[in-house]
């Protein structure tokens, strides 16, 4: 199945190669939402293990049709923060990826200002 995945994804915009990606993908998310619904429905502490629970989904590619590992889509969840829903940004000025490590690593307790080629902490993601 993985091998399958990973030619459909250099799907050249086919039609038929869309629709079993769309399929596959899909599967991926009601998987992903499942795991998030059960962190919600479950109590600890007087929290739900969501709020205590970092999780973060996403992709090496951008676009794995184009190589494309700019502008990555990434998903995060749980974990405290105060969510803003969709955070888009510039496309040829964005943050670096390595600036949302820094704010899930400092929302975990570490003083850290960087990480990596970051350059401080993701704009729009701060703790509840």
């Amino acid at each position: 199945m993985e091998h399958e995945t990973h030619t459909l994804t250099h799907h050249g915009n086919r039609p038929e190669a869309l629709a079993e990606l769309r399929k596959i993908e899909t599967a991926q998310f009601q998987a992903l939402a499942g795991l998030l619904g059960g962190l919600k429905g479950t109590k600890e502490g007087g929290e739900t293990l969501l709020d205590r629970t970092m999780v973060l989904y996403g992709t090496c590619m951008g676009s794995a049709n184009a190589h494309s590992n700019v502008n990555l889509p990434v998903l995060v969840a749980g974990g405290g923060f105060r969510h803003a829903g969709l955070l888009a940004f510039d496309t040829h000025k964005n943050y670096p990826l390595p600036n949302l490590y820094v704010s899930m690593l400092q929302r975990l307790g570490l003083e850290i200002d960087r990480f990596a080629s970051g350059t401080g902490t993701l704009r729009g993601l701060e703790p509840a």
